[in-house]
């Protein structure tokens, strides 16, 4: 049998070789044959409605008009968001936005400046 590494993620011992990278069938994790044991965290990747990634601290308009539960009006297209924090859930976006206080949106309504 060949000596192949367990999983790192959920340390199944049934992994295989699909060319340079190594396949976990029980999670679905692939990882680099040369990657280190510390690099298998997992990373938060949030992209904009243009594909573009966004990062902590990131500056981003609202796309559409949103309407928010609660509140007497909708945070209009083009509202100008800065100093964003990612968050993994749903709603992945945590906010300040003045007038309207704290607030969470989802990466799909919005685009980075």
């Amino acid at each position: 049998m060949s000596n192949l590494p367990n999983c790192p993620k959920c340390n199944s011992e049934y992994t295989y070789e699909d060319g340079s990278l190594f396949v976990c069938p029980e999670c679905a994790y692939e990882w680099n044959a040369d990657m280190q044991e510390n690099d298998n965290e997992d990373v938060l990747v949030v992209k904009d409605s243009n594909g573009n990634i966004l990062n902590d601290g990131d500056s981003v308009t609202i796309i559409k008009d949103l309407k928010v539960k609660g509140a007497s009006s909708a945070l209009k297209k083009g509202t100008k968001v800065k100093n964003i924090r990612l968050v993994d859930g749903d709603h992945n976006i945590d906010c300040k936005i003045e007038g309207f206080g704290a607030m969470q949106l989802k990466s799909e309504f919005v685009k980075k400046i």
